[in-house]
């Protein structure tokens, strides 16, 4: 019957006190089974899609317009697949395909699974920062991560598929739109996120296992990027729909 309050039915504000992104390279045929068949996976040289697991200690997070103090304060793990999707008149849209969603907080699991379609599920997150090494940790979710966080001259991941860090930016997310589609009445619900001042910064990943991407079972997966960035005002706008033709 409120099936509709899962379609973002107003736009949200909130403040990233960091964003963390590691991006995976996956050779794109392992990727096509795992998005609706309205999106495309983006691909690299033609050869390479991308999964990205994002870290975000968010700040606040609100109807758009409601004062701070009525936000709410969590942290977030989310797994996305870079996808490209096309309209029927045309027109092209680049962004990602939400997998999985994980919070610390039972009511973003509450509020999150009310008014989106995000599949959020509560774990625990132990997060450990000193001057040089920021590490994230979930025993229920198998997941760790260190990146080292000096700000000297960071490599590429070894074996990585960008030559530079430039090219590797363009895959660091998050990407200007979502997608949730239904299948049944092949409608696309797009979510519009706003953003001002990102500038990521690339770090240098130590160590990372997550037990989520493990069971996705994907061959020839490496990492292909990582990076930071802190103190970020983010927004998301009232999502809308339409209907795709194939």
């Amino acid at each position: 019957m409120f099936s509709f309050l899962k379609d973002h039915p107003f736009a949200v504000e909130a403040f990233f006190e960091s964003s963390l992104v590691l991006t995976f390279a996956v050779p794109k045929e392992q990727l096509v089974h795992l998005v609706p068949e309205c999106v495309e996976v983006e691909t690299f040289d033609d050869t390479w899609g991308f999964v990205a697991l994002a870290m975000v200690q968010t700040k606040n997070l609100r109807p758009k317009g409601f004062p701070e103090y009525l936000g709410n304060d969590f942290f977030l793990t989310g797994y996305r697949v870079f996808v490209r999707y096309t309209n029927a008149i045309g027109k092209k849209y680049r962004g990602l395909y939400i997998l999985k969603s994980e919070t610390n907080k039972r009511k973003m699991e509450f509020f999150g699974n009310f008014f989106t379609h995000y599949n959020y599920s509560t774990t625990d997150i132990t997060v450990t920062e000193t001057d040089k090494q920021l590490q994230i940790d979930s025993k229920k979710s198998g997941l760790k991560v260190v990146v080292s966080t000096e700000t000297t001259e960071v490599p590429l991941p070894e074996n990585s598929p960008f030559e530079n860090w430039k090219e590797a930016r363009k895959f660091a997310g998050p990407l200007p739109f979502t997608f949730t589609y239904t299948p049944e009445i092949q409608e696309v619900l797009i979510i519009e996120g706003v953003r001002t001042a990102w500038k990521p910064q690339p770090v240098k990943v130590l160590a990372q296992h997550s037990d989520f991407l493990d069971s996705l079972q994907l061959e020839g997966m490496v990492l292909a990027n990582a990076f930071i960035i802190k103190n970020i005002p983010y927004r998301w706008k009232k999502g809308r729909k339409e209907l795709w033709q194939p």
